[in-house]
C-alpha cells in the first residue's frame, strides 16, 4: 500500500467526522451514478394519486401531479452534483492558474488579473449569476458558466496570496539556480504547494455551487421543469406547505442541506490528507 493511502487511512480512522464526510460523499456520488437506474418510478411521469403523504409505496410521498418525490430527489442528485462539479472544475483550473501567475510574476499580470477579480467582486455574486443566466439563457451550460464566474475571485485571491508568499522561497531559488525557467518553476514548484489550501477551497466551493444552482432554479432561472432538480422541487413544494403537504419541499431541501453539509465537512478532511506537513 502506498504512503499516500496509508496516510489517508490514518487520517480517516483518527477523525470520525472526516470519515463521516467521506461516507456521505460516497453516498452522494453513488446516488448520482447509479441512482437513476435504481429508482422505483419514472421521475417525470405520474406514479400515483397526487399529494399523497409518505408511505410504504412512496417513501417521500407524491407531488401535485402524482410524481414520486423519492425518485425525483435521487435522480436530481446527478444534475445538481454534475453542475457543481463542472463549475468548480472550470474555476479551479482557470482561477488557480491565473491567480498563481499574478502572485508569482507580479507587475502587469498581477494588475490585469486583480482588476478582473475586483470587477466581478463589485457585484453581489448571486445577482451577477442571475444576470448572466438571464442574458445568456437558462440552460445547464450557462448555469455552470455563471457559477464558475462568481467563484473566480475567490480562487484568484487565494492562489495569488499563496504564490506571492512562495515566489522567493528557498526551493524556488534553488530551482532558479538549477536553470529552470520561470514558467517551469510556476508549474513544478509553486502550483503543487498550493494544492492543500486549494483543495479545501474546492470542497467549500462545491457546497456554494450547489446552493447557487439550486437558488437559480428556485427563482425560475435554472433548468426548466419537469426536469428533477432540488431547487425546482423546493420551489414547487413551497406553496403547499401552508395547506399541509410538507413533504414536497422538505425532502429535496434535506437533500440540498445534506450535500452542502457534506462538502463543508469534506474540506477539513481533504486539507489534512493532502497537506504534506501532516505526513509524520
Amino acid at each position: 500500500m502506498s504512503a499516500s493511502l496509508v496516510h489517508a487511512r490514518h487520517m480517516l480512522s483518527g477523525n470520525p467526522v472526516t470519515a463521516l464526510a467521506f461516507g456521505l460523499f460516497a453516498l452522494l456520488v453513488a446516488a448520482a451514478l447509479v441512482g437513476p437506474a435504481l429508482v422505483p418510478f419514472d421521475p417525470i411521469a405520474a406514479a400515483g394519486p397526487a399529494l399523497q403523504p409518505p408511505s410504504a409505496r412512496h417513501w417521500f410521498g407524491t407531488d401535485a401531479v402524482g410524481r414520486d418525490v423519492f425518485s425525483r430527489v435521487v435522480v436530481a442528485t446527478r444534475l445538481d452534483l454534475g453542475m457543481a462539479f463542472a463549475a468548480v472544475a472550470i474555476v479551479f483550473v482557470i482561477g488557480t492558474l491565473t491567480g498563481a501567475a499574478a502572485g508569482f510574476f507580479g507587475g502587469w499580470v498581477d494588475r490585469v488579473v486583480g482588476r478582473i477579480a475586483d470587477t466581478v467582486m463589485a457585484f453581489p455574486l448571486f445577482v451577477l449569476a442571475m444576470g448572466i443566466v438571464a442574458a445568456m439563457g437558462n440552460t445547464v451550460a450557462n448555469i455552470v458558466i455563471a457559477t464558475a464566474v462568481v467563484n473566480f475571485p475567490l480562487y484568484v485571491r487565494i492562489s495569488r496570496t499563496e504564490a506571492n508568499t512562495r515566489r522567493n522561497a528557498g526551493y524556488v531559488e534553488a530551482a532558479r539556480l538549477s536553470g529552470y525557467s520561470e514558467g517551469r518553476i510556476l508549474l513544478n514548484e509553486i502550483l503543487p504547494n498550493l494544492l492543500p489550501i486549494m483543495m479545501v477551497q474546492v470542497s467549500l466551493s462545491l457546497g456554494y455551487a450547489i446552493l447557487n444552482c439550486a437558488g437559480l432554479s428556485f427563482i425560475g432561472l435554472g433548468v426548466r421543469p419537469p426536469t428533477p432538480e432540488w431547487g425546482i422541487m423546493v420551489a414547487e413544494g413551497a406553496s403547499y406547505i401552508v395547506s399541509g403537504e410538507w413533504w414536497i419541499a422538505l425532502f429535496p431541501g434535506l437533500a440540498l442541506m445534506l450535500a452542502v453539509f457534506t462538502f463543508n465537512l469534506l474540506g477539513d478532511g481533504l486539507r489534512d490528507i493532502v497537506d504534506p506537513r501532516r505526513r509524520t
